[in-house]
Parts: C-alpha cells; sequence; structure tokens
C-alpha cells in the first residue's frame, strides 16, 4: 500500500491545515499491526507521529497533549508528553522510534534528532513497562478463556480474582484510596441462574466522587466484559483472542531486545513466522483453549526476559541530564527558531 499516496488524500487535510501540524511535525509513522508487519487484509491503519509545541504552550496560557482523528485513527503528540511517555518506556510511544526507514512518512530534521537520541530514553522502566503491558494480554487472554471454559462458581471466582487485581491497581495509582472502605467476597445467590456471586460491603466516608466513580467504573468495566458471554460470535472472538496472544509474545520478544541490546525495533521482520503463526491461530485448540506448547513457549520468553533483566547493561533510570538538554534545545527552537 502507497501511504504516502493515503496521506495526501482528503480525510488527512487535517495533517496539513491544523495549525499545531503541518510543518511542525516531527514524525510521523506506521502504527499498530502495519508497524510491526503483522498485517493482514483488512487491518486498521494507524499514523502515529509527534509534533512541536507552540509557543504559547512553553510560554503563554495555552497547553496540548496530542491531536487524535478517529477517523483515519490518527494520534500526533506533542512533544513534551512524548517525552514523558518515553521516559516510562511506554511501549506505544517507543515504538514510533523504532521504525524502519520505509515506515516513516514525515521525518524532519529534528525528528531525526529524536531518533538518534533514543539512547537517553531508554532504562530499566523497560522491565516494568513492557512486562505490564505482557500481563495485561495475558489477563485479557486469560479472561476471555475463562469465560468459555469455566463452570459458573469457577467463572464468578476468577470475575473475583480479575476484580481484586483492578482494585489494587485502583489503590496503587490513587495513594490516597481507603483499601479499607470495600470488601468484595463470594457467597451463595439468589439469583435464579447463578449458584453464587460477587458480592460487596462498601464503607466510604468523606470520599472524593470523582475517585469513587473512577473506583466502580474500573470494576463494572471488568464484569461488563464477562457479561458479554452471551453474545460471543467464536470466529470473531477467536481471532481477537489469538491477535492478544499475539502481541503478548512481540512485547516479550521487544522487551528482550530492549534488553539485550539496548535497541527498539518496532518491524519484527524476522519474527513474523512465528507472529503470524500464532495469529492465524495455530496455537489454538479446537476448544478454544490454547496448546501445550504455546504456554511452554511463554515460559521460555518469560525466563528470557528474566535472564535478559539481569543482564542488561541500560542504566536503572533514563539519562535525566542529557534529556533535559535535548528537551530544552528542542523548545528553545520553536521560541526562537534557533538552533
Amino acid at each position: 500500500m502507497d501511504f504516502h499516496a493515503l496521506m495526501m488524500t482528503e480525510a488527512y487535510d487535517f495533517l496539513r491545515t491544523n495549525e499545531r501540524l503541518g510543518d511542525r511535525i516531527m514524525l510521523l509513522g506506521l502504527g499498530g499491526s502495519y508497524s510491526y508487519g503483522t498485517n493482514r487484509e483488512g487491518s486498521d491503519i494507524d499514523f502515529r507521529g509527534v509534533t512541536l509545541q507552540l509557543p504559547s504552550d512553553l510560554i503563554g496560557m495555552t497547553e496540548f497533549e496530542q491531536y487524535e482523528d478517529d477517523k483515519t485513527d490518527t494520534v500526533i503528540y506533542g512533544f513534551n508528553k512524548l517525552v514523558r511517555l518515553l521516559l516510562e518506556c511506554n511501549p506505544n510511544t517507543c515504538e514510533m522510534l523504532g521504525l524502519d526507514e520505509d515506515q516513516y512518512l514525515i521525518k524532519s530534521r529534528l525528528g531525526q534528532e529524536l531518533i538518534d537520541q533514543t539512547p537517553i530514553f531508554l532504562s530499566k522502566r523497560v522491565i516494568k513497562s513492557f512486562g505490564g503491558y505482557a500481563d495485561m494480554q495475558l489477563r485479557r487472554l486469560q479472561n476471555a478463556l475463562a469465560r468459555d471454559t469455566l463452570s459458573q462458581e469457577e467463572r464468578e471466582k476468577h470475575i473475583y480474582k480479575s476484580v481484586m487485581h483492578a482494585l489494587e491497581d485502583f489503590n496503587l495509582k490513587h495513594a490516597g484510596a481507603d483499601k479499607d472502605g470495600i470488601r468484595l467476597y463470594i457467597d451463595a445467590s439468589d439469583h435464579p441462574e447463578l449458584e453464587s456471586e460477587i458480592f460487596v460491603d462498601a464503607n466510604y466516608q468523606h470520599y472524593p466522587l470523582r475517585d469513587y466513580t473512577d473506583l466502580w467504573g474500573t470494576m463494572r468495566a471488568v464484569v461488563r466484559d464477562y457479561d458479554k458471554i452471551g453474545k460471543r460470535n467464536k470466529k470473531k472472538d477467536d481471532n481477537h483472542l489469538n491477535k492478544h496472544a499475539m502481541h503478548l509474545v512481540r512485547l516479550f520478544l521487544m522487551a528482550i531486545d530492549l534488553l539485550e541490546k539496548g535497541e527498539i525495533r518496532t518491524h519484527r521482520k524476522d519474527d513474523l513466522p512465528l507472529l503470524l503463526s500464532i495469529r492465524r491461530g495455530d496455537f489454538m485448540l479446537e476448544d478454544g483453549t490454547y496448546s501445550k506448547a504455546f504456554y511452554e513457549m511463554l515460559e521460555e520468553y518469560e525466563r528470557k526476559l528474566d535472564e535478559a533483566a539481569k543482564k542488561t547493561k541500560l542504566p536503572d533510570q533514563p539519562d535525566m541530564e542529557r534529556v533535559a538538554k535535548f528537551v530544552e534545545r528542542i523548545n528553545r527552537y520553536v521560541i526562537t527558531g534557533e538552533l
């Protein structure tokens, strides 16, 4: 597909007309399956990029984090937000710096500088960030399989564990969260279609309403996901499961590369036979579960990741002194027009 020609169509006019984009764009490249090389017929086309801040963002009253165009699945980060995400080794943004040359649609001189500075952002935070994303993919896989293969009582226990995990994540993100304010437990149910179900005892006082709604929204999302079981489209859902399984392995592979070689390699051309076989469903059994070989492979990649984490030469923290100088250089250019 000619992505440069696609970018010039009317649907992408915002790239040229929006005051925050145009010649302010530092980088614009492929995202999603086309960036990994795992795309198939009908795969979504995603563009990801970064743009310079406006002077008013730096010394005035405006603020800007990112521009999103839902119709074209395009996301373009403001430079300062991108830097914050790179410092956390956020996988979605790290991927932007590891594309093949022909996968970039726009690359300015400053965009090339950003790519060249990749090492200053990398640290052992990769272990937590990529590992966290891999864990999220694994939980999605486990949750979906549990909906299909467990009894109602066993499924309720699985939902309970997932909700508790979500609750723990919520408490970690909200340092002031009252961990004793909510109690979840499983008990016999009076519902005619349920043998047992999860119950809640809540005791909050003087608790921020916004945090409260976030808490219930988090738990509701988990339960709602399970309640979709009656609407399951096996072929469609199996495709989604295999996609999750593929991305789980891809995240392991990218994390190992980062830890062992200190490089971001988004296009997984050497790994495509394996990744595409997972996406095709070669590791999925007839009952919708996954083969022993798949789980043995995950264990092996987990072992390799642990080993790479022990031996990596990446620093504990990013090189903040060099990051600060680079950010100042780019933002000074926004204000003065000089490098």
